[in-house]
């Protein structure tokens, strides 16, 4: 097989600050190669109308919990709910008292005056009482199957019921960065040791935290929900896709099962207890092309086959190569839900939500019950969707209730977005704001597929079958002719107000020739910086409207907007990933690839009132690194510190970072936990 040469020194000037080293193994370099998404955007009017959405069970639904981050998480301090009627959401001050953290690049996690932090957990950390103690230079698969993975990312902290200032810590492991772990480390020279250090490297952790009175500090224990999910674990399919010929493999002559979960970004809690985990780069572990060009035609569509694959998996597993397994590369792309409680439960991943490279998938739950997941597809030009339930949530602990929950993410509706702006003619690519109200629209939920169960699902797309839509999601979207986006990462409803806000991270190729224009969404060409959409959603019907929050970048800049806040009193923001909410309401985002030199970070942004669009940054994180997975509850603030001391230069003989233990270690992605000093609540 032919190989393109590794891009390890490919310059970013002026824009994302990722390093080579980070993109090569991240994304495999995604954004120096030709954008998967060719199409040319065409709306097919004959698609077929979404289906009914009576109910079919009776559902308790006051019971449900109102799912996202914040709404989940709000709940799990040790304080009691601030009552939102004494402290309305968006107040000045309301959550966001603090003194803003100034943009810097320094080796260390900085936070605000008056706070404090820990280091929860980093890699290589016991999970078990029998887990080998971390060694760098002596590292085996069997310890780090027993250990905390590598390169956190999504972050959910769930409390154990009757259990006062306990919880389960639940992290995904998005990927691997080899010349960071193996000293010596050369694609050419990658061992089988290495190799499956790698796989145990990958997944899911599930470690049991305990908290502390009167502060926010977290401990992890060996408990009995303490779990590693890998590479290598057993892992079923559920909806339109399982079973099919897409995705039998000779392993796998069921299309039923696969082995492992890889390149975990963000993800989401359910409202029955479960956790939601996307895949999103799988398309940087497979080399080769498949012989038969219809089927390297639809790989191509998700940079299958054209990426530079630096770990060389196939050498050890044929399923990493493409022309002796065409259909395992089918088998990753998907949203994973894992039972935290149970440990000898089986993950499942969910064709019925489609497959992509998913960043998240937030859930907001309906008056009448219905789940609505929001999900994101973070590439240039790609596409935001959302699934509709057909079932409605039940209520309660009991089995009877948690099989039926357990099956509602397979049955449903798929919608892709298409989005139009109130204002084409002024849209020029230089990010002028058109009017007093700003950047605004209105969008439509275009269906694609009904996931039905007993193999009854049904394509909304003319030429495609149910499992091609699930499958080959992106092509299904293309035909219903979305709206093409700037990276859409993560996509998360406010459980105060339903807004649903969408991290759009960057895209420097809009407006460049043969690629998409500008257009009201997506206003500024050659986009380095991003912007923050917020939209109000007919969430069960098909109709929204939408306008821009944040349009990122240095406030001083004229393509800059804060939702029309003094640009003065703001902190500069670029290359937002994560968001999340706090107990007030107030939307906090991290950032990946800061392009304004500085260091990245976590910022909080005021929603209502007369701060609306205020934001200010709250920490900073290592060189080099990535704030992933914020949880803000009332009294602490936790954030996920990904690829620290990564750099065209770095080698574990020579780091660039030593943090988070300092001295000469070796930099290690962590957890980390802030809290107000004296226990107060989080900028208050």
């Amino acid at each position: 097989m032919n190989l393109k040469p590794l891009a390890l020194f490919v310059k970013h000037d002026g824009q994302s600050s990722r390093t080579s080293m980070t993109c090569q193994y991240k994304c495999g370099n995604a954004c120096f190669h030709e954008v998967s998404n060719t199409s040319d955007g065409a709306y097919f009017g004959d698609i077929v109308a979404a289906l009914s959405r009576r109910g079919v069970l009776k559902g308790g639904a006051a019971a449900v919990l109102a799912v996202g981050a914040g709404s989940v998480l709000a709940a799990c301090g040790d304080d009691t709910p601030a009552d939102p009627a004494d402290n309305p959401a968006g107040s000045p001050g309301t959550g966001t008292e603090f003194t803003a953290v100034a943009p810097n690049t320094r080796d260390e996690v900085v936070i605000p005056e008056g706070y404090e932090q820990q280091v929860v957990i980093r890699w290589g950390d016991a999970l078990f009482a029998d887990s080998p103690k971390f060694d760098f230079d002596n590292q085996t698969a069997a310890a780090q199957a027993k250990q905390f993975g590598f390169n956190a990312d999504y972050a959910a902290l769930l409390p154990v019921e009757g259990t006062p200032n306990k919880y389960v810590l639940v992290v995904n492991h998005e990927y691997t960065t080899e010349p960071m772990m193996f000293r010596g480390f050369t694609p050419d020279t990658v061992t089988q040791a290495q190799y499956e250090i790698a796989l145990a490297a990958h997944g899911v952790t599930v470690v049991e935290v305990n908290g502390e009175a009167g502060s926010g500090k977290l401990t992890p224990a060996f408990g009995k929900y303490n779990r590693r999910i890998t590479a290598t674990t057993e892992i079923g399919f559920t909806g339109p896709a399982a079973g099919t010929d897409l995705l039998k493999t000779s392993v796998d002559g069921t299309g039923t099962r696969v082995l492992g979960t890889l390149n975990n970004c963000g993800g989401g809690v359910t409202p029955w207890g479960t956790v939601l985990s996307g895949e999103e780069n799988f398309n940087g572990y497979f080399a080769g092309e498949a012989a038969d060009p219809a089927v390297a035609a639809r790989h191509k569509r998700y940079g299958v086959g054209k990426v530079d694959v630096p770990r060389h998996w196939e050498r050890f597993d044929k399923r990493f190569d493409v022309a002796s397994e065409p259909n395992e590369a089918n088998r990753f792309g998907w949203t994973l839900e894992i039972d935290p409680w149970d440990v000898s439960s089986t993950p499942v991943k969910h064709t019925a939500l489609g497959r992509f490279k998913h960043e998240c998938a937030e859930i907001h739950v309906t008056d009448d019950g219905t789940v609505v997941l929001y999900m994101g597809d973070d590439e240039r030009f790609e596409y935001m969707y959302k699934f509709v339930s057909s079932k409605k949530v039940q209520s309660g602990t009991g089995a009877a209730a948690r099989r039926h929950n357990m099956t509602i993410l397979s049955e449903g509706t798929l919608y892709v977005a298409k989005v139009t702006g109130d204002h084409p003619d002024l849209i020029d690519g230089t990010g002028k704001v058109p009017s007093d109200k700003g950047f605004t629209g209105t969008g439509q939920w275009i269906p694609l597929l009904e996931a039905r169960a007993d193999g009854q699902s049904k394509s909304l797309v003319e030429g495609m079958s149910a499992a091609e839509v699930a499958v080959f999601t992106r092509l299904a979207a293309d035909k219903a002719g979305a709206t093409k986006m700037d990276r859409p990462e993560d996509i998360q409803p406010n459980p105060k107000t339903g807004k649903v806000y969408v991290a759009l991270t960057n895209n420097t190729n809009r407006g460049k020739e043969g690629y998409a224009g500008p257009d009201e969404a997506n206003p500024r060409n050659q986009n380095k910086n991003g912007q923050i959409l917020e939209i109000t959603d007919d969430h069960k019907g098909t109709s929204f409207t939408w306008s821009l929050l944040l349009v990122c970048g240095d406030p001083a800049a004229a393509d800059t907007y804060f939702a029309g806040f003094d640009k003065t009193k703001v902190s500069p923001i670029s290359c937002p990933d994560n968001v999340t909410f706090d107990p007030y309401g107030n939307l906090w985002i991290s950032t990946d690839g800061n392009a304004l030199k500085s260091n990245d970070g976590l910022f909080s942004v005021v929603l209502d009132g007369p701060n609306r669009g205020e934001t200010k940054q709250f920490l900073t994180v290592p060189i080099g690194a990535e704030t992933c997975g914020p949880i803000i509850e009332e009294n602490r603030v936790l954030v996920c510190v990904q690829h620290p001391g990564e750099s065209d230069t770095a080698t574990p003989d020579k780091p660039t970072s030593h943090w988070p233990d300092g001295g000469t270690t070796q930099p290690r992605a962590s957890v980390v936990v802030v809290w107000k000093k004296n226990g107060g609540r989080i900028g208050r």
